[in-house]
């Protein structure tokens, strides 16, 4: 199994930017897709962003905007979500992931970190 923790949240401003960390570890990690999701309260836990070891990315349709860019780094099992440009309702628990495949469901990924509050104030 693959422990995932996240970091890096807190309350921003509108138009402010953030960068949120994902560190794995145990059976780890680096042949694992990692993606992020996020849920805010009473709505469902939506697809953000995803990347596989070797760099492929997806992204939902408002991450292809430009405002977020996930990246990893394998040799620190790490991977990262830069957001710019934050909106309100961007506001919400953000969580990292592993899967096997670029897919964007929940159910595609079965190791999940215990998230991370992202509050963007206007």
């Amino acid at each position: 199994q693959v422990q995932l923790v996240e970091s890096g949240g807190g309350l921003v401003q509108a138009g402010g930017s953030l960068r949120l960390s994902c560190a794995a570890s145990g059976r780890t990690g680096s042949t694992y897709v990692m993606g992020w999701f996020r849920q805010a309260p009473g709505k469902e836990r939506e697809f953000v962003a995803a990347i596989n070891w070797s760099g492929k990315k997806r992204y939902n349709a408002d991450s292809e905007k430009g405002r977020f860019t996930i990246a990893r780094d394998n040799a620190k099992n790490t991977v990262y979500l830069h957001m710019n440009s934050l909106k309100p309702e961007d506001t919400a628990v953000y969580y990292c992931a592993a899967g096997e495949g670029l897919g964007v469901a929940t159910w595609e990924y079965d190791q999940w970190g215990q998230g991370t509050q992202v509050t963007v104030s206007s």
